[in-house]
Protein backbone atom coordinates (compact mmCIF):
# COMPACT_ATOMS: atom_id res chain seq x y z
CA UNK A 1 0.00 0.00 0.00
CA UNK A 2 1.36 3.55 -0.81
CA UNK A 3 1.60 6.03 1.79
CA UNK A 4 -0.30 8.53 2.37
CA UNK A 5 1.02 11.81 4.01
CA UNK A 6 -1.31 14.08 6.24
CA UNK A 7 -3.06 16.29 3.90
CA UNK A 8 -1.95 20.16 3.31
CA UNK A 9 -5.11 21.54 4.73
CA UNK A 10 -3.67 19.65 8.13
CA UNK A 11 -0.44 20.08 8.03
CA UNK A 12 -1.42 23.88 7.64
CA UNK A 13 -3.43 23.40 10.56
CA UNK A 14 -0.91 21.90 12.45
CA UNK A 15 1.03 24.94 11.80
CA UNK A 16 -1.29 27.02 13.02
CA UNK A 17 -2.12 25.42 16.28
CA UNK A 18 2.15 25.06 16.92
CA UNK A 19 2.36 28.51 16.64
CA UNK A 20 -0.46 29.30 18.86
CA UNK A 21 1.82 26.71 21.37
CA UNK A 22 4.93 28.82 20.72
CA UNK A 23 3.25 31.83 21.60
CA UNK A 24 2.15 30.90 24.90
CA UNK A 25 5.98 29.52 25.70
CA UNK A 26 5.09 25.51 24.87
CA UNK A 27 8.07 23.81 24.29
CA UNK A 28 9.05 20.22 22.65
CA UNK A 29 6.64 21.18 19.67
CA UNK A 30 6.03 17.62 17.56
CA UNK A 31 3.60 16.83 14.57
CA UNK A 32 3.56 13.03 13.76
CA UNK A 33 1.68 12.31 10.79
CA UNK A 34 -0.72 9.34 11.61
CA UNK A 35 -2.21 8.36 8.05
CA UNK A 36 -0.33 4.79 8.44
CA UNK A 37 -1.87 4.10 11.34
CA UNK A 38 -5.19 4.10 10.60
CA UNK A 39 -6.27 5.91 12.60
CA UNK A 40 -9.28 8.38 12.83
CA UNK A 41 -7.03 11.71 13.13
CA UNK A 42 -4.19 12.57 10.27
CA UNK A 43 -1.73 14.05 12.63
CA UNK A 44 -1.25 14.41 16.44
CA UNK A 45 0.40 17.62 17.77
CA UNK A 46 2.21 17.27 21.22
CA UNK A 47 3.71 19.96 23.49
CA UNK A 48 5.04 20.44 26.74
CA UNK A 49 3.82 22.84 29.18
CA UNK A 50 5.82 24.09 32.64
CA UNK A 51 2.53 23.96 34.37
CA UNK A 52 -1.29 22.79 34.64
CA UNK A 53 -2.01 26.38 34.12
CA UNK A 54 0.63 26.96 31.52
CA UNK A 55 -1.34 23.94 29.69
CA UNK A 56 -4.73 25.21 30.03
CA UNK A 57 -3.17 28.81 28.65
CA UNK A 58 -1.54 27.16 25.80
CA UNK A 59 -4.74 24.89 24.84
CA UNK A 60 -6.54 28.26 24.73
CA UNK A 61 -3.96 30.12 22.84
CA UNK A 62 -4.88 27.00 20.29
CA UNK A 63 -8.28 27.28 20.44
CA UNK A 64 -8.33 30.73 19.83
CA UNK A 65 -6.23 30.58 16.84
CA UNK A 66 -7.79 28.04 15.51
CA UNK A 67 -11.27 29.44 15.63
CA UNK A 68 -10.17 32.57 14.21
CA UNK A 69 -10.16 30.16 10.60
CA UNK A 70 -13.64 28.69 12.08
CA UNK A 71 -12.24 25.55 13.48
CA UNK A 72 -13.91 23.94 16.28
CA UNK A 73 -12.75 21.05 17.89
CA UNK A 74 -14.90 18.15 18.38
CA UNK A 75 -14.14 17.94 21.75
CA UNK A 76 -11.60 18.94 24.51
CA UNK A 77 -11.10 16.00 27.35
CA UNK A 78 -8.70 16.72 30.50
CA UNK A 79 -7.28 19.93 32.23
CA UNK A 80 -4.15 20.66 33.85
CA UNK A 81 -1.51 18.06 33.66
CA UNK A 82 -2.32 16.83 30.08
CA UNK A 83 -5.49 18.79 27.94
CA UNK A 84 -6.51 16.58 24.87
CA UNK A 85 -8.27 18.95 21.68
CA UNK A 86 -9.61 17.15 18.90
CA UNK A 87 -10.01 18.68 15.63
CA UNK A 88 -11.04 15.46 13.91
CA UNK A 89 -8.42 15.14 12.00
CA UNK A 90 -5.65 17.17 13.92
CA UNK A 91 -5.58 16.09 17.58
CA UNK A 92 -3.06 18.79 19.84
CA UNK A 93 -2.10 17.11 23.02
CA UNK A 94 -0.78 19.32 25.69
CA UNK A 95 1.52 17.46 28.49
CA UNK A 96 3.45 18.73 31.45
CA UNK A 97 6.69 17.56 31.39
CA UNK A 98 6.20 14.61 33.92
CA UNK A 99 3.46 13.20 32.10
CA UNK A 100 5.08 13.56 28.93
CA UNK A 101 8.14 11.64 30.19
CA UNK A 102 5.88 9.06 31.92
CA UNK A 103 3.43 8.86 28.84
CA UNK A 104 6.10 9.19 26.40
CA UNK A 105 3.76 9.65 23.28
CA UNK A 106 6.86 10.45 20.55
CA UNK A 107 8.25 6.87 21.27
CA UNK A 108 5.05 5.08 21.46
CA UNK A 109 4.55 6.22 18.10
CA UNK A 110 8.11 6.69 16.88
CA UNK A 111 7.40 4.72 13.91
CA UNK A 112 5.03 7.80 12.37
CA UNK A 113 6.91 10.18 9.90
CA UNK A 114 7.57 13.72 11.83
CA UNK A 115 6.09 16.65 9.96
CA UNK A 116 8.02 19.71 9.54
CA UNK A 117 7.45 22.55 11.63
CA UNK A 118 8.52 26.27 11.28
CA UNK A 119 8.63 27.18 15.21
CA UNK A 120 9.42 31.11 15.44
CA UNK A 121 10.58 32.21 19.05
CA UNK A 122 7.88 33.71 21.18
CA UNK A 123 8.77 37.46 21.64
Amino acid sequence: MAYMAASSAVSNLAQLAADAISEKLGTDIVALDMTEQLLLSEVFLIATAATDRQAEAIADGVFEALAKIGEKPIRKEGKGQWILLDYSDLVVHIQTQELRNFYMLDRLWNDCPRLPLVIQEAR
